[in-house]
């Protein structure tokens, strides 16, 4: 297992889970050092996983996201077609953060409408499922093949074919990016 860690986040390799427990004490001696940066880390989440949706609108989570994001997620519309999942902390981090913009343009309330009104606070079962509702699975186009990916601190749905074109796009385009990315300081 290898992680790396910034100022927010600890990165863990595919290995494995570097988890707290396992990885502050190696780093402070007393308990109050250790709950200041645990207040601090944030989930790393990667990859690309194919799943299928069952015939009761069930997706089963990859271990890994389950792992991180807990037994309480948001699901909620998301860019590009595809919906966004985020665990019950990150997800008042980016209501709060909506509930700032303020209501004085059109595009910040049209934005926090469509972020906030989409989202449903879902539960994982035993099994590692989650429950789809059908508004969301019709907005993502979701078919018995979805694709989840991970995003950092959250995990989108795809359809499988919205996500193999998208991919390809953006493959051809990396290039590009990391130019416009470099530019700005952002790599």
């Amino acid at each position: 297992m290898w992680g790396r860690m910034s100022y927010n986040t600890i990165y863990v390799g595919q290995s494995g889970k570097l988890t707290t427990s396992s990885f502050l004490p190696c780093l402070f001696k007393n308990a109050p050092d250790v709950a200041l940066l645990s207040s601090f880390i944030s989930i790393m989440l990667i990859g690309e996983y194919i799943h299928t949706l069952d015939d009761k609108k069930r997706l089963s989570l990859p271990v890994k996201f389950r792992q991180e994001l807990g037994k309480k997620l948001v699901i909620t519309r998301g860019l590009e077609g595809c919906l966004f999942i985020y665990s019950s902390k990150e997800w008042q981090n980016i209501s709060q953060r909506l509930g700032e913009l303020g209501m004085g343009q059109a595009s910040m309330r049209g934005f926090t409408r469509f972020m906030l009104s989409g989202a449903v606070e879902v539960d994982v079962d035993g099994a590692g499922r989650m429950l789809i509702p059908d508004f969301l699975k019709d907005f993502a186009d979701l078919k018995n093949k979805v694709v989840v990916t991970g995003v950092q601190t959250r995990a989108e749905i795809w359809n499988e074919k919205a996500w193999d074109a998208y991919k390809h796009r953006i493959e051809k385009e990396a290039d590009m990016l990391a130019e416009h990315l470099g530019g700005i300081g952002a790599l």
